[in-house]
């Protein structure tokens, strides 16, 4: 009787899942998933993953046998020798990247380390040293296509200009691209095959009904004042422009000319006219994530259900959200597959793109085929610039989708492209006009220079609101403190949760006070409103205030501080006041201070487009070197030995110095950290919206005080909350200390 060799086995249903079945569904799977170009090359690299399951140990082992069975390498290893034996992918380019991927499939893809490594280093070369059982029955039950390794070097070495470097860096995308393919379809036909009961269905949506949506949404708005003429027109342009077929459209339309409603409607419309599968929303934070999938839940009703991924949002904490809904969100997350639309963050998808791991590298092949938004696209991290431009080229150049960078202050990512990435990606600009930009500004800047803080307190006491947005949490503490009456303090000493009830409240007392005072005059003290807040209220929190008062920064920062000012324009005129702190000694200077300080001398108004543009260009023409320092060629040189594993876990969007301390708030979140301390075990993700930021020397302060413990976790709880402030948020000495 021909022997049987098993890849897994569903103990429940008591069948066998042979490793030729799983490796030809893996194979077929793989395909499925790639784009045309890579195909052939996944179909491959999914019938060759599991050869080393042919070994007679692990034959043992899932007999049952407690044996411990490396089983990875083995089809890397079939890879490697047919490219040193010439038989196939003589150039080894190819048969490289699929070695990565094949060796890398369960336990991330690796570094390539150096000719010089052991059989016992984790790197590919090491790995690919070590020796094994004989697995060569793959040979009678894999028959193994070619492929045409010239075509593919072509295509390799096309748009990069002749350089070694952005070869490089392409054949490291391209092979955590590969990857994805290989790994996600691993654990498709693993599950399906594991799985008993029906399979969970598909988050629903239907892009042409929700597009309807949208127009008659548009259709609604009034067209009456010149600021709402503009508004239309403006949206028109962008409209007729996005009918042009390109990679990457540069969406540059100011505060309050309906950005986010004219990008979802460009996106439904290409994803429509050019056949896509879904719709990727990114969102630099979770605080406006919040805000605009609210917005488009409201839009789409049930006709385009949306997935959100991101660190503070959990399924299960949402009552309101039935059963069926959230298994099939939750199976969705895995992998972005199965869904129409998603939500997420910055973070959350360019560290899915540079990470190693199984678990985030499935999604990138759902990135393809896709029309992708980039909310508040200047926002993209400068000292990651070049990769972030690189990873969104290649998606659009390679993998077919289409991307959308969408701001009120738009960098001239035209050049930026050309330098940084692919340097012949078909972009548009979808604003070509900007003489309606005048129309939306609202607001007069004012440059105060040095005010000391009574100063600055007085002028603000004059509004009937006013916002105050300092640099540093210490410097909004202390204003704080200082301010009687009405008022409101936001920092990320805060947790998440009581971050948004203070923004449900401010929203709400501002309502009050315009009801009660529609013209804004003769407010009494009690009931003016002030707000002291770090630039985290910036981008995309929807408020509107009489003042803003903004601490010098970014020219950015403060046009992003005006758009909380008279932001439905129903004022001709506001006012925004830039100033410095007068205290000068620790005073903070960075290169975007110097060059704002300067436009502010320079222009009468800095949200002029000619400002932004020569604004951006001052700043990137000084950090060239920051913007490229993060990229792949700059720590490696050749292909054979990419350091994936030191990359991913270096490739940092949030500042590394800030660490997340968990704060309990309310009885779910004290059973939470119960848990943790008696269990060892909780839903990271379910403990977001108790955590706080704080810097690690900070945390290191209250660790020696003894009020945090991470129970050996790694996770770390506030246990004595005498430190914590639901006005103030972290305290660094006990609230008992100071009365």
């Amino acid at each position: 009787m021909e022997k049987k060799y098993i890849a897994h086995i569903n103990e429940e249903l008591k069948t066998e899942q042979t490793v030729k079945e799983h490796s030809e569904n893996v194979a077929m799977l793989a395909e499925e998933y790639a784009v045309e170009r890579f195909k052939k090359i996944a179909y491959v690299t999914g019938l060759l993953h599991d050869c080393g399951k042919y070994q007679e140990s692990f034959q043992k082992r899932i007999s049952g046998s407690d044996i411990r069975v490396e089983h990875s390498t083995c089809g890397a290893i079939i890879v490697k020798d047919m490219s040193e034996n010439k038989s196939r992918y003589p150039l080894g380019i190819l048969s490289r990247m699929m070695e990565y991927c094949i060796a890398g499939h369960h336990s991330g893809i690796p570094d390539g380390g150096t000719t010089n490594d052991y059989e016992t280093d984790p790197t590919l070369t090491g790995r690919l040293k070590r020796e094994f059982e004989d697995f060569s029955t793959y040979k009678e039950e894999l028959e193994i296509p070619e492929l045409d390794e010239k075509d593919f070097l072509q295509f390799l070495l096309s748009d990069c200009d002749n350089s070694e470097e952005k070869v490089l860096d392409k054949i490291a995308f391209l092979t955590r691209y590969l990857f994805s393919c290989l790994v996600d379809a691993d654990s498709e036909d693993t599950a399906n095959f594991c799985r008993v009961g029906e399979r969970p269905r598909e988050l629903k949506g239907d892009f042409g009904v929700a597009l309807d949506n949208v127009n008659q949404r548009l259709e609604s708005f009034q067209v009456e004042t010149e600021l709402q003429k503009a508004r239309a027109l403006l949206q028109s342009q962008a409209f007729e422009n996005a009918k042009t077929t390109a990679e990457i459209y540069l969406l540059n339309m100011p505060t309050g000319s309906g950005k986010t409603l004219a990008s979802v409607k460009i996106a439904l419309e290409r994803v429509i006219l050019q056949k896509k599968k879904r719709i990727i929303y990114v969102i630099p934070y979770n605080s406006i994530i919040d805000q605009t999938a609210e917005v488009f839940n409201e839009l789409f009703q049930n006709n385009l259900e949306i997935l959100r991924h991101q660190s503070t949002f959990d399924y299960e904490n949402i009552d309101e959200i039935d059963e069926d809904y959230k298994e099939a969100a939750k199976i969705a997350i895995e992998n972005w597959g199965n869904t129409k639309f998603i939500i997420t963050t910055t973070v959350q998808f360019f560290e899915s793109v540079y990470s190693n791991k199984r678990g985030k590298l499935r999604k990138i092949h759902n990135m393809a085929d896709s029309i992708l938004i980039f909310d508040e696209a200047h926002m993209m991290p400068e000292k990651y610039l070049q990769p972030c431009l690189q990873a969104v080229t290649y998606i659009t150049k390679y993998l077919q989708s289409e991307a959308v960078f969408l701001t009120a202050t738009m960098p001239d990512y035209l050049s930026l492209i050309r330098k940084y990435a692919v340097t012949d990606s078909k972009i548009v600009n979808l604003i070509e006009d900007k003489s309606l930009f005048k129309k939306f500004q609202k607001c007069n800047y004012n440059y105060l220079g040095e005010i000391g803080e009574d100063e600055l307190l007085a002028k603000s006491s004059l509004c009937p609101s006013s916002l105050i947005i300092v640099n540093t949490r210490k410097a909004a503490r202390k204003l704080y403190k200082k301010i009687s009456g009405k008022k409101y303090h936001l920092s990320t000493y805060m947790t998440a949760l009581d971050r948004a009830i203070v923004l449900k409240n401010i929203r709400k007392d501002l309502k009050y006070l315009e009801k009660d005072f529609p013209d804004f005059k003769n407010v009494s003290e009690e009931r003016q409103i002030t707000i002291v807040s770090t630039s985290l209220i910036e981008a995309g929190v929807d408020l509107d205030v009489y003042t803003v008062f903004r601490e010098l920064k970014g020219l950015d920062n403060i046009l992003q501080a005006g758009g909380r000012c008279n932001r439905e324009g129903k004022r001709e005129k506001a006012d925004v006041f830039v100033f410095e702190m007068l205290d000068s000694k620790k005073k903070a200077i960075s290169v975007e201070m110097d060059i704002t300080r300067d436009l502010l001398k320079k222009y009468e108004d800095i949200s002029d487009s000619a400002c932004i543009e020569e604004y951006y260009e001052r700043i990137f023409s000084l950090k060239e070197d920051s913007i490229s320092q993060n990229t792949m060629h700059c720590i490696c040189d050749n292909f054979r030995y990419i350091p994936f594993k030191k990359y991913a876990e270096n490739f940092e969007l949030i500042d590394s110095r800030t660490v997340s301390l968990v704060v309990p708030r309310d009885e779910k979140s004290r059973q939470m950290v119960a848990d943790l301390k008696y269990k060892q075990t909780v839903d990271e993700r379910k403990l977001q919206n108790y955590t706080c930021s704080l810097y690690k020397n900070e945390l290191e302060d209250l660790m020696d005080q003894k009020v945090v413990d991470d129970f050996g976790t790694g996770i770390y709880c506030l246990t004595n909350l005498d430190y914590y402030d639901e006005e103030l948020g972290l305290l660094f000495e006990a609230s008992d200390y100071f009365l």
